[in-house]
């Protein structure tokens, strides 16, 4: 079997007025995050690394930020067109592991609701979802509140 690894970032910074989406729950904040689409930071670096193992570019390729079709956008059935994307270029998605980085809010009683809903948008079992939060000790611009990032890792192979 023919396997590949892809690697995602993202980073979106707080503001005031939004709602605070990650790995598509709506998490009460007093903040949320700025971006074109709804600046889901999970979704974005989950879909950047699927694209990128099946070397298709970035996910500014097929959404890019001055598109008026993605301004608001739900991230979460941009996955599903994105995991479509996969499917169709011959690939089957392995799993991904993520790491959300966030010195608040605590993101641990909404992890079991994000990887429900990206499993269910990516097609795969929830057990091929791995979602993980931690803080960087109030070190550096997520330490300061000054937004989150996001990091993932996929796995997908050739069919």
């Amino acid at each position: 079997m023919n396997f590949r690894v892809g690697h995602g970032y993202d980073v979106h910074r707080y503001t005031t007025g939004r709602k605070l989406i990650i790995g598509g729950v709506d998490i009460p904040f007093g903040k949320g995050l700025v971006g074109h689409s709804d600046a889901d930071v999970l979704v974005h670096a989950i879909m950047d690394s699927l694209i990128g193992a099946a070397a298709l570019g970035d996910i500014g390729v097929f959404f890019p930020d001055n598109d008026e079709r993605f301004q608001g956008a739900d991230s979460i059935k941009l996955l599903e067109y994105v995991c479509e994307l996969i499917k169709k270029n011959g690939y089957e998605i392995s799993n991904i592991d993520a790491t959300v980085i966030a010195q608040a809010p605590k993101l641990r009683p909404y992890i079991t609701g994000m990887r429900t809903k990206i499993a269910a948008a990516m097609g795969v079992d929830i057990s091929a979802v791995s979602v993980k939060a931690t803080t960087e000790e109030r070190l550096g611009f997520t330490g300061h509140l000054e937004g989150v990032s996001a990091h993932c890792v996929s796995l997908i192979s050739k069919n």
